[in-house]
């Protein structure tokens, strides 16, 4: 099996030499392991891959992580989607048959998933019918416990190999040791995400700002878990149970199948598009 390890937090972020040391310590003299991730941090890009038509190639550069010198590693100009995509058309070697992404510091729950260039990569693998695993670690001032998330990681890879392909599996890991986590369990996809509110200030634009005869101002963002005590216990009322944010606040590590881009086969859906259809029919009859 190849696998194929990549990132949004960038080719030299601690997370993925953490994924990348762990995976090579229990599945390299049996797999093969490849590592192709953005030269830079590419956080919150999701799925995007840019203006790709405007450029008649991806650059990358020869990478080596202390420990994996045995490991091709590729650090590309583009994003982690972007990464996936350069792999599963074979521009680094052979197709891979599974994507670890991460470990991302931060987790990616609820609607922040659908943001998140961890779990894009992943989705992105899903369109090639390569089956992958997000892995993230929830936001600490200095990460230590890398190896909980790493540990977690490596015992599911092989049932996820195992799984039809394509599955997507998100995995969220609360900032604690292996002796302190309380278990894995099944967290519902919840609807809190990352920005909880956000306040506008108007002030009249730079004298420089082009063009002069324009005013604006800032949007000023409260972020989830970065705010009051008092705006934390109610941060925490916000959750929904079983959610895959409210387990990782009670210290226990998420983990959710989620899809991609795909039709809309439901009754809502159907409906919709006759509407949508009979619609348009009225001006190009």
């Amino acid at each position: 099996m190849r696998i194929l390890i990549t990132n949004d937090d960038g080719i030299f972020a601690p997370g993925i030499r953490a994924i990348a040391t762990g995976l090579h310590a229990s599945f390299g003299d049996e797999h093969e392991l490849v590592i192709v991730a953005p030269l830079t941090d590419h956080s919150g890009a999701g799925a995007a891959v840019g203006p790709v038509y405007e450029r008649e190639s991806i650059p990358y550069e020869h990478v080596e992580i202390p420990g994996l010198k045995d490991v091709p590693t590729y650090g590309l100009d583009g994003s982690p989607a972007l990464c996936v995509i350069m792999a599963g058309i074979e521009g680094f070697g052979a197709r891979p048959d599974l994507i670890v992404s991460g470990i991302n510091h931060g987790i990616n729950a609820g609607r922040s998933a659908l943001h998140s260039g961890t779990v894009g990569a992943t989705l992105t693998g899903a369109q090639f019918g390569i089956s992958g695993l997000a892995v993230s670690i929830a936001w600490d001032d200095e990460p230590n416990h890398w190896n909980t998330a790493v540990e977690l990681a490596c015992a599911i890879v092989p049932s996820l190999a195992a799984a039809p392909s394509p599955t997507v599996l998100n995995l969220n890991v609360p900032s604690v040791s292996m002796e302190e986590l309380k278990g894995l369990r099944h967290g519902r996809l919840g609807k809190a995400g990352l920005i909880r509110r956000a306040r506008p200030e108007h002030a009249p634009l730079p004298a420089n700002y082009p063009p002069t005869d324009r005013t604006g101002g800032a949007v000023i963002l409260t972020m989830r878990g970065m705010s009051s005590d008092a705006d934390r216990i109610a941060e925490l009322a916000e959750l929904e149970p079983d959610s895959d944010n409210a387990l990782v606040e009670e210290g226990f590590a998420s983990i959710t199948a989620i899809v991609g881009v795909r039709e809309d086969v439901s009754e809502a859906g159907v409906d919709a598009l006759d509407g949508a259809i009979l619609a348009g029919r009225t001006v190009t009859a």
